[in-house]
């Protein structure tokens, strides 16, 4: 009986405080893809980062910043449907490094008669490590989101029926 209370009374806490661990989650995530960001926009290897491609990533990493902004302060507020997005955008983070990542550390480039890798290994692990960083923060955060999300809807469904009782 007395653990009951007391997971109620953490339940009923929630409708007062904010979801801060999801959201802290998703902007942690923002601070990794900004890591990834940096890492690989700094690098001038000849003209193999002027192409169609890196000018999509820029684009989608700028959504990306601003769609997981607008998860964390959803998250905050207990919004279940902003939990699913974050998923999704966690599952992206993790496609991502068969993309620009996997693509330039195979790829080499000519320059001035000698042939260089375009991404060597040490910055292929660093963006690696920054995208499955930022990834499993924003499927972390969504998973804690979800669960939360349920347990105060639940929660509050009953307060619903009790005062129907009465």
């Amino acid at each position: 009986m007395k653990k009951e209370v007391d997971a109620n009374l953490v339940v009923d806490r929630m409708r007062y405080t904010k979801n801060k661990t999801s959201a802290n989650m998703a902007i942690l995530a923002i601070l990794f893809d900004v890591f990834y960001f940096v890492n690989i926009y700094k690098s001038d290897v000849s003209n193999y980062y002027y192409n169609i491609l890196i000018g999509g990533s820029i684009v989608f990493n700028l959504l990306f910043l601003l769609a997981a902004f607008l998860c964390s302060e959803e998250i905050k507020q207990y919004n279940e449907n902003y939990c699913y997005l974050l998923l999704a955008m966690g599952i992206i983070q993790f496609i991502r490094i068969f993309i620009i990542p996997m693509r330039a550390h195979n790829a080499t480039v000519v320059i001035a008669n000698v042939e260089r890798q375009v991404m060597l290994n040490s910055q292929f692990i660093r963006c690696v490590i920054y995208l499955v960083v930022s990834g499993v923060c924003c499927v972390y955060g969504a998973l804690v989101g979800i669960v939360k999300s349920r347990k105060l809807k639940a929660y509050i469904a009953t307060l619903g029926e009790e005062k129907r009782r009465d």
